[in-house]
């Protein structure tokens, strides 16, 4: 896939989530923040299905989803995907200024919606803030796709292994949520969308802006140059067979005799 198509995938994929989002924030704006589709009997099933065990992992399991970990996650997929300290410099600034600034525009939306979380009787962790989008699902599913990301353009094998891991812990980061009953399946399903239009827009910026020698680094001596050096030597070499060629067909009339007249 070619620049172009890579940029028209991603800004489309991006606007298709964000037009989801969209639809799905005004349903939850014009119900006033009320339960929407499955949160209601989603938030039941949790409460029922809560032993000191799973509450514990699901602790354990979401707190990954925010702090320094993200950040971390992002930085070691820049190291994957550059090849030369210059390129790793500029993913680990770009994934980290695509982190920072989608957790910072999730805030200005979830303060304009201002959904009310859960009943507090129903909190199995700590959690702060209006519920909608969801926090930790939009991060973790931000720091996902950047790490999917860096997987799927360096690694030559064993990458579907490793793809399906991160895309599973982005989508179990969200559930924890749910599980732990400090947010509705909506805002879970809020931060997903979110964070795939954000990202698709932030890859199609990428794509369409970021200069193409801090992707595919320095030429190298096998790349043009030494294509163009190759193809003079070539020309060098063609010229002289022309040359020589023509220098022979000049002698073959006038074979080996200079300097003495034929004979009569």
């Amino acid at each position: 896939m070619n620049r172009r198509s890579s940029t028209e995938l991603a800004g489309s994929t991006g606007l298709g989530a964000w037009a989801a989002f969209g639809v799905l924030t005004m349903v939850v704006v014009g119900a006033h923040g009320a339960p929407l589709f499955l949160d209601d009997a989603l938030l039941r099933w949790s409460l029922g299905h809560r032993p000191a065990v799973a509450v514990a992992m699901a602790r354990g399991l979401t707190a990954t989803g925010t702090g320094v970990v993200p950040y971390a996650l992002v930085a070691v997929a820049a190291l994957v995907a550059g090849r030369t300290a210059r390129q790793r410099l500029v993913a680990a600034l770009l994934g980290a200024v695509c982190l920072g600034a989608g957790q910072a525009a999730r805030y200005g939306v979830m303060e304009l919606v201002a959904r009310a979380r859960p009943p507090l009787p129903d909190w199995r962790t700590h959690a702060s803030g209006w519920a909608y989008p969801s926090g930790h699902s939009t991060t973790a599913a931000l720091t996902a796709g950047l790490v999917i990301l860096a997987v799927l353009v360096r690694a030559p094998r064993g990458r579907t292994p490793i793809c399906l891991a991160v895309g599973c812990w982005g989508v179990l980061v969200g559930l924890t949520r749910v599980h732990l009953g400090v947010h509705w399946f909506t805002d879970v399903l809020g931060g997903w969308l979110f964070a795939v239009g954000w990202l698709g827009i932030c890859l199609c910026a990428a794509a369409w802006w970021l200069p193409a020698r801090l992707v595919t680094g320095p030429a190298d001596s096998n790349g043009p140059t030494g294509s163009a050096s190759s193809y003079s030597d070539l020309d060098s070499d063609s010229d002289s067979d022309s040359t020589g060629a023509s220098r022979e067909e000049h002698a073959s009339q006038d074979p080996g005799r200079r300097g003495r007249s034929r004979p009569a």
